[in-house]
């Protein structure tokens, strides 16, 4: 496809060349030509709209060579031709820019999550450092409040005070770290997650028959895309394990649905070795998988 440009280019420069003598008898002709050899010679138009300046140019050439009775038409069209080519080639090249910078916008978004969700991790690791220490100095309040009953009364009522609270801290940069990690994944893979839920099992997302194509164990195109996001969710957090649950009917057993997904997740990069998968018995439409995310 990068040819076809190139060979446009060198058959509207060839016919440019062939204009000249021509074009030197007619001061329209001259003022077109010029316009095309204008767009030709600015380098960040030379390679676009080639098909566009090559009609321009036949249309030229057309104008030059028409009899006096169809001069007027060849010349509107000439000149349509050409304001047309001079339009695509800036719409083109506008294109091009605003792509470059959609994608620079995109790069952006990314490196700004990623640096997020560090900040996150460190706040994380500096409140579980502080928790430990607490722990510890709270420990030695209690052990040396033994031998009077109200003072180590005093010291457990502190320790569960500020366990709790610390527990709390943690819990919040916990789930602060957990969202940042789904905006990321979300960003990476342009898809969305499945909605979760916490529970005492892990952080449960559910996927419903929609996933899977009708009377089929393959994903369909809203399951592939929740399934990219997933496997992207998975790589913002690589202690993370997955276990897989699939509920099925009478056409698709739950265990090859679960199977169907932990394929598409190891397809996307995600090592077998964190992956799990079960059939669950029968679903619904609204539960076809559950997918289990331990962190």
């Amino acid at each position: 496809m990068k040819g076809r440009p190139q060979i446009l280019a060198g058959l509207l420069g060839l016919a440019l060349a062939t204009q000249t003598a021509v074009a030197a008898e007619n001061p329209v002709v001259v003022q077109l030509n010029q316009r095309l050899a204008a767009l030709q010679a600015d380098p960040d138009l030379a390679e676009l709209a080639a098909y566009e300046k090559l009609q321009a140019q036949h249309a030229v050439t057309a104008f030059s060579k028409a009899r006096r009775s169809q001069r007027e038409t060849a010349q509107y069209v000439a000149e349509r031709r050409v304001q047309i080519a001079e339009i695509a080639a800036r719409a083109q090249a506008a294109r091009r820019e605003a792509d470059r910078l959609d994608r620079t916008r995109s790069e952006l978004l990314v490196e700004a999550s990623r640096r997020e969700a560090e900040r996150a991790r460190r706040e994380a690791e500096r409140l579980r450092v502080q928790a430990q220490i607490q722990a510890e100095e709270a420990e030695r309040l209690r052990l040396a409040a033994e031998a009077e009953a109200l003072a180590r009364q005093e010291a457990e009522t502190t320790l569960d005070t500020v366990a709790g609270q610390q527990a709390n801290r943690l819990s919040a940069a916990r789930q602060r770290e957990l969202k940042l990690a789904r905006e990321e994944a979300e960003l990476v893979s342009g898809a969305k997650l499945p909605a979760s839920k916490f529970e005492a099992r892990g952080e449960v997302f559910t996927l419903g028959a929609d996933a899977f194509a009708s009377d089929s164990v393959k994903l369909s195109a809203s399951g592939a895309s929740r399934a990219s996001a997933l496997a992207a969710y998975l790589q913002a957090n690589p202690k993370a394990r997955a276990r897989i649950e699939g509920y099925g009917d009478k056409q698709t057993p739950g265990q090859r649905r679960a199977d169907a997904l932990r394929d598409a997740l190891t397809a996307a990069g995600i090592a077998k070795s964190r992956l799990q998968s079960s059939g669950k018995g029968t679903g619904s439409k609204a539960r076809a998988l559950d997918v289990i995310v331990t962190h």
